[in-house]
């Protein structure tokens, strides 16, 4: 099952000079924010947010950075109360303007992500109030304008929306992938209310440039591994037998690998024959296994023609009849879109 909140992970982070952020300044309220990380590493998430909202509490209700993990951890579980509540705490505590139009685009986000999870139109609509309201402290702030755009989408304006997305790509740099992402949306805006896969560009061991959507038109199939995952080496034989079966077809793999060693991994893929694009991200917390929410490998992403997620697999999985389904579509479309080929 696709996980619903994975795309909407992705919009362009907030970036209006945050200072860095320690901890409580309580010293109870320290050790309990400790406990918190500590769930974290293990995994154990939920307890993580109980802990951090114990912090928080402990610290008088203004651990900005308790109120960002349980967001964080809260959206992950699915503990919508807790998200919200530290999102509206942030908005209370917020002082100057742009710590006030952050809080106010993190509970828009958080009202988004449970908009879709609970599949009801109230939360798009509160969650364009929180953006206009973040963008009403502090306008040039592109992740609230994209944000903004996307839950106008949901609402159906897709005239307003597609105001938020040119006022978007005339303030980010030519080289940002969410740039590319607004276009389409402009264009199709129907694209904005679906799950679409994070925008992203990388660039493979052999120098080629791979993007997102640079690839409308092909399926994408991403695969997340690394060397020293005893499942993902055994999977090596599957993947690149999709690789060879595949080949010329309007399909693009992509493998990623958290391989913190270089040359160790470079190793691997040229005596292994993985001749398809590769990319290594360096572990988990690298921008595309962030970017993809992975936390466990071997991890694959089936991307259909139009950029849109249609299926997701943890460990080695039999994906072959939706590759051939999506692939048949893609050569539909070709044939559609340059009829005299």
């Amino acid at each position: 099952m696709l996980p619903i909140l994975l795309v909407l992970a992705c919009g362009a982070a907030p970036s209006l000079g945050q200072e860095k952020e320690e901890g409580p300044a309580n010293e109870k309220a320290q050790k309990t924010y400790k406990e918190a990380l500590e769930c974290v590493h293990k995994h154990m998430t939920a307890a993580a947010v109980e802990a951090f909202k114990k912090a928080d509490k402990q610290d008088g209700g203004h651990c900005l950075p308790c109120q960002r993990k349980i967001i964080k951890y809260g959206v992950e579980v699915g503990d919508w109360k807790a998200a919200e509540t530290a999102a509206t705490e942030m908005v209370s505590e917020a002082q100057d303007e742009k710590h006030v139009a952050v809080a106010h685009y993190e509970l828009g986000q958080v009202l988004v992500k449970e908009g879709w999870y609970k599949q009801k139109e109230e939360f798009f609509a509160r969650a364009h109030e929180e953006f206009s309201k973040a963008l009403a402290a502090y306008g040039s702030f592109p992740a609230a304008i994209l944000a903004d755009g996307k839950a106008l989408a949901y609402l159906k304006q897709d005239d307003a929306a597609k105001a938020r997305f040119e006022r978007f790509v005339s303030i980010v740099p030519a080289d940002d992938p969410n740039r590319q992402r607004a276009f389409r949306y402009i264009s199709q805006p129907e694209l904005a209310r679906a799950r679409m896969a994070p925008p992203f560009a990388v660039v493979t061991t052999d120098g080629q440039r791979v993007a997102m959507d640079d690839l409308t038109g092909k399926v994408v199939l991403i695969d997340f591994w690394a060397t020293w995952c005893t499942p993902c080496r055994e999977a090596m034989p599957h993947i690149r037998e999709i690789a060879k079966r595949f080949q010329g077809q309007p399909l693009v793999l992509l493998s990623v690998s958290l391989d913190s060693d270089e040359d160790k991994w470079k190793d691997f893929i040229a005596k292994n024959g993985m001749t398809w694009p590769q990319y290594r991200d360096g572990g988990f917390h690298g921008p595309m296994a962030k970017l993809f929410g992975v936390q466990s490998i071997p991890h694959t992403f089936t991307v259909d023609a139009d950029g849109v997620l249609q299926d997701e697999h943890i460990g080695d999985a039999s994906i072959e009849g939706t590759l051939k389904k999506l692939v048949s579509r893609a050569r539909e479309l070709q044939v559609a879109n340059n009829p005299r080929q």
